[in-house]
């Protein structure tokens, strides 16, 4: 096991594309920390970066108190899973688990007892012996692990390794590698576009965008407190509801006038309630999470909205909505649901309402962390 460390890494291409900008963060030592992002946002380089895959243009790179900038990939003590399984067709699993191990001149006995320990860890010990053709996506992915699994290396790099795994696959491997965390202990990190894995294994995740670091912190702390406006979008499924239009102030009260005739109150605590008044007569940006807003009787506080559709999906429903051009979605328990084309008024709860500059988007609730903040500049 081993801290990883990264100081101000960057990765500059010669037609000049910036693929990660000035990454600085640690891996705990045991700790299973996750990547995640968009399409393109530099998560993979990053992690092939930490491969030594990548070269990297500056910064500097740390495995234990080890700098390994210029360390070829054998020599750094990490083993890596793929999208792809990459398992040898001709092989059979016993054959696949241990070959990185023959490679490396290893004796068969402890070939064998590594093979064995792998096997039982990973519940492949009946599987030894077929080929990869005879197994299921998700037993492929498990002897992809497996053989990351038996060099026992400092560092296991997981690449988007459930990509090509159906949902429900996906939802038994999340399991079974947080499982094997936990058993091993291993410093872990896991790249992946899927905020749901993100939210689910990570114990802290790193969000990125265009090659630069937003906000890292644990799942629910980035649910909760989002630095900016995409960290708070890119969460949560669904999204975060966005509403926006001009702070107003009527006999004291503050209000976001998001249509003519609409307007939504708002109820920032003490603390924060001179940084909304200073957007009187400008743009502000408001967010709810789908589960902070529920039907309400009519009433001048209350926020009217149109049916758009109704979703049922077994234990919950949730409610796609019109409001003032503003495209809403409310999470509600599945009983005595309105129908589309209803018109409905919205309750919401006040503390859980963030405001985000239009310009900056960043959250005014959440003041960030000096380094959150200029990753995300």
């Amino acid at each position: 096991m081993a801290k990883v460390t990264l100081e101000g890494l960057r990765k500059v291409y010669p037609n000049g594309f910036v693929g990660v900008d000035g990454a600085s963060f640690d891996i705990r030592d045991g700790e299973l920390l996750v990547l995640v992002g968009p399409s393109g946002c530099g998560k993979s380089t990053l992690l092939r970066m930490i491969a030594g895959l990548e070269t990297i243009s500056a910064g500097e790179l740390r495995i234990g108190e080890r700098r390994v900038n210029e360390v070829a990939p054998k020599d750094r003590d990490i083993a890596m899973v793929f999208q792809s399984y990459a398992l040898y067709p001709h092989m059979t699993v016993a054959e696949n688990l241990g070959f990185g191990l023959k490679l490396r001149g290893a004796s068969k006995d402890e070939i064998a007892r590594r093979v064995a320990e792998a096997a039982d860890m990973l519940e492949l010990a009946p599987l030894l012996q077929r080929k990869p053709a005879a197994l299921s996506g998700g037993q492929r992915q498990r002897v992809a692990l497996g053989r990351a699994l038996v060099r026992q290396p400092q560092v296991f790099l997981l690449d988007e390794p459930l990509s090509n795994l159906d949902a429900k696959l996906r939802m038994g491997m999340r399991v079974e590698i947080a499982r094997l965390h936990r058993q091993l202990g291993t410093t872990m990190i896991y790249v992946t576009h899927d905020q749901i894995e993100a939210m689910t294994l990570g114990q802290r995740i790193v969000v990125l965008k265009d090659g630069k670091i937003q906000q890292i912190d644990t799942p629910m702390a980035l649910y909760r407190h989002p630095v900016n406006l995409f960290v708070a979008t890119f969460l949560g499924s669904p999204k975060m509801n966005l509403l926006w239009g001009e702070v107003t102030e009527r006999e004291g009260r503050l209000a976001l006038r998001i249509a003519e005739g609409v307007e939504l109150p708002l109820q920032p605590e003490p603390a924060l309630r001179e940084t909304v008044r200073g957007y009187l007569g400008r743009q502000l940006t408001v967010g709810l999470r789908p589960e902070d807003m529920h039907l309400a009787q009519a009433a001048p506080e209350r926020l009217p909205a149109r049916v758009e559709a109704v979703e049922p999906v077994g234990n919950e429903a949730f409610l796609n909505l019109g409001c003032g051009g503003c495209e809403l979605v409310v999470r509600l328990p599945p009983y005595d649901l309105p129908v589309a084309g209803d018109t409905v008024h919205l309750g919401y709860d006040a503390q859980r309402m963030h405001y985000f500059d239009p310009e900056s988007e960043l959250n005014l609730r959440v003041p960030p962390a000096a380094e959150a903040v200029e990753r995300a500049a």
